[in-house]
């Protein structure tokens, strides 16, 4: 019985093991790999009609994929910067028979934030998006974050936090705010039935979010997760 016991043990750690092997960092593509995976053929098949800001490519146990982020410029301030209306993200497997789109996202600047003023960007935080094996099941779980920033900068801006498992889309939106009241957090109910590993991941990059200085989630803001609140703000 104890052999018995022992050798489903290693089976067990051997499929593990295969789940992260099968499971590869992710790559970011050159401009000349870009170009030459998404040529203006392949542009205009799948509407991809903002400039292209960055592809990752990532492999895992369902085949390969390829992650585009595109945001539209569509004005420079004096300080070089660039500000961005609208941005899609876009989601291709590729095997054989090409590239094939399994999902898409599409968001704008809000026409007035919480101090009544128009956001004046939007676009991809790409420092804390990620496309890893979190709960190590040999599939990748991408994590986009994407924000925006108002007349008060980063202040009075939104961010999203979009959880992708199994191919199902689990969302965090996030309001900063300059004053207590006008910060708040709406939590998708799906988040709360993703494994323990992905909602410590995610719950990562808010803190990290919030040392860097560029979020304030409410006061409580983990102990209302740990309750599985899907609302709360700052009182």
């Amino acid at each position: 019985m104890k052999l018995k016991l022992f050798f489903l043990s290693l089976f067990f750690l051997a499929l593990q093991f295969s789940a992260q092997k099968n499971a590869i960092s992710p790559i970011i593509l050159s401009r000349a790999e870009t170009k030459q995976l998404f040529s203006d053929e392949a542009l205009k098949k799948f509407n991809i009609d903002y400039p292209i800001f960055r592809v990752y490519n990532y492999t895992d146990n369902t085949g390969n994929y390829y992650v585009v982020l595109t945001e539209k410029m569509d004005s420079i301030k004096p300080s070089k910067d660039t500000l961005h209306y609208k941005i899609k993200a876009f989601n291709f497997s590729n095997d054989e028979k090409g590239l094939v789109k399994k999902w898409e996202l599409t968001d704008f600047v809000a026409k007035q934030t919480i101090s009544g003023d128009m956001e004046n960007s939007i676009w991809f935080w790409t420092k804390y998006c990620e496309f890893q094996d979190i709960d190590n099941d040999g599939l990748v779980d991408p994590i986009i974050v994407y924000g925006t920033s108002g007349m008060n900068g980063y202040e009075d801006g939104r961010i999203k936090i979009l959880v992708y498992y199994k191919g199902r889309k689990n969302v965090i939106r996030h309001q900063n705010g300059t004053l207590d009241h006008e910060r708040n957090t709406q939590v998708d109910e799906t988040f709360y039935l993703l494994p323990e590993t992905i909602q410590d991941q995610t719950k990562n990059i808010i803190q990290k979010m919030m040392d860097n200085s560029l979020a304030i989630f409410p006061y409580g803001w983990q102990e209302a997760m740990k309750k599985h609140k899907t609302k709360f703000q700052e009182k």
